[in-house]
């Protein structure tokens, strides 16, 4: 049974679909809702079990997750959108080429990697679930997750954009937090998905990204047929948060040339 998302929506024109980082909640768009809101029409859900999104009782599965996106979009009336996750919502934009591609009309990838997690990481990812649900708090997030969200540039001179995003962190709900390690660990690789893209995809990095560095962006492009990468410099794993200025000039730049093309 799917979700029924909270989702903010603004603007007008093309849909623009942003899936948010782990775990933080579809706050962390703020600045691609006030950037972007004037020339498409953006909508940012909280996934299921985060910000205003009840968590439900279905087992954990970014299909799940992919699922309840899908329901918002024919919810709302959308047949087609372009598809844009950082992170986590990669893992999710990538499930719903997979399960939904006639909703796909262009994908944006960022920060993200079609692999699935190695042996060692999934077991990280079912102790941090299990130490969640243990303790009831975000502390394991703020102590292990966080110092890997944003790189040294934005350590060293963004301080209002880490204490932002620690702030985020902070407010994750346990169990949605630990529902989500479970899907993550639980993911397919997703090469042969993207192979299937046949809509245009842009894929970005940052040159700072420790958890999704530019070797799996560049494997990512590698196998969609019709992909674009765009590296953004001096920023880590939420490229959208660290620099916004120019991840909305680059998403604007893709979505506004796709808005052109005939359908």
């Amino acid at each position: 049974m799917v979700v029924q998302l909270y989702a903010r929506d603004v603007g007008e024109g093309t849909p623009l679909v942003l899936l948010h980082a782990f775990p933080l909640s579809s706050a962390m768009w703020l600045a691609q809702r006030e950037g972007l809101g004037g020339r498409f029409r953006v909508i940012t859900p909280d996934l299921r079990g985060f910000g205003g999104s009840m968590l439900g009782e279905q087992e954990p599965s970014v299909d799940v997750m992919a699922d309840d996106v899908a329901h918002l979009l024919r919810r709302k009336g959308i047949d087609r959108a372009v598809i844009g996750g950082l992170s986590m919502g990669g893992y999710v934009a990538m499930a719903l080429c997979r399960r939904h591609p006639d909703l796909v009309l262009g994908l944006i990838l960022a920060n993200t990697k079609a692999s699935a997690d190695t042996e060692q990481g999934r077991r990280n990812r079912l102790r941090q679930a299990e130490r969640l649900e243990r303790e009831g708090t975000s502390r394991v997030l703020v102590e292990e997750v966080l110092p890997l969200l944003v790189g040294p540039t934005t350590m060293r001179q963004r301080a209002l954009v880490y204490g932002r995003v620690r702030g985020l962190v902070q407010a994750a709900p346990a169990a949605a937090a630990a529902w989500a390690q479970r899907a993550m660990a639980a993911r397919p690789d997703s090469f042969e998905t993207l192979r299937g893209v046949h809509a245009p995809a842009l894929v970005i990095t940052g040159t700072e990204d420790e958890l999704s560095p530019q070797a799996d962006a560049r494997a990512m492009v590698e196998a969609l047929p019709n992909a674009e990468l765009q590296v953004i410099p001096r920023t880590g794993h939420l490229s959208a948060v660290e620099q916004p200025d120019l991840f909305n000039q680059i998403v604007a730049e893709f979505v506004a040339a796709l808005a052109r093309t005939p359908r």
